[in-house]
């Protein structure tokens, strides 16, 4: 079994940037991929970053160049750092990790974008 926790959204201005954080608990070493998803009102979830276990990265178009994923295995955590914050950025924000037979979720971090 694995457990993820979200931390670090909150409410920040148009152009400012937050910094998410996973935190991995549980069956860490089995963990291949991990990435991030968001999900924003009335809108189905959609993938943000994934990140491999060697470390392979992949964003969607929206937040290219915008948006970096990392994992720290020795901390068994996952962040995304978010810089130049649009409104349209607004979403609750998931982690998610796979392993060979499932894939977990944690319970989400709110992020407001005001323009």
């Amino acid at each position: 079994q694995v457990h993820l926790v979200e931390s670090g959204g909150g409410l920040v201005q148009a152009g400012g940037s937050l910094r998410l954080s996973c935190a991995v608990s549980g069956s860490a070493f089995s963990i291949n991929g991990m990435g991030w998803y968001r999900q924003a009102p009335g809108k189905q979830r959609e993938l943000v970053a994934v990140i491999s276990s060697p470390g392979i990265t992949a964003y969607a178009d929206s937040v290219k160049g915008r948006f970096t994923i990392s994992r720290d295995n020795a901390k068994n955590t996952l962040y995304l750092q978010m810089n130049s914050l649009k409104p349209e950025d607004t979403a609750v924000y998931y982690c998610n990790a796979e392993d060979d037979s499932r894939g977990y979720w944690g319970q989400g971090t709110q992020v407001t974008v005001s323009s």
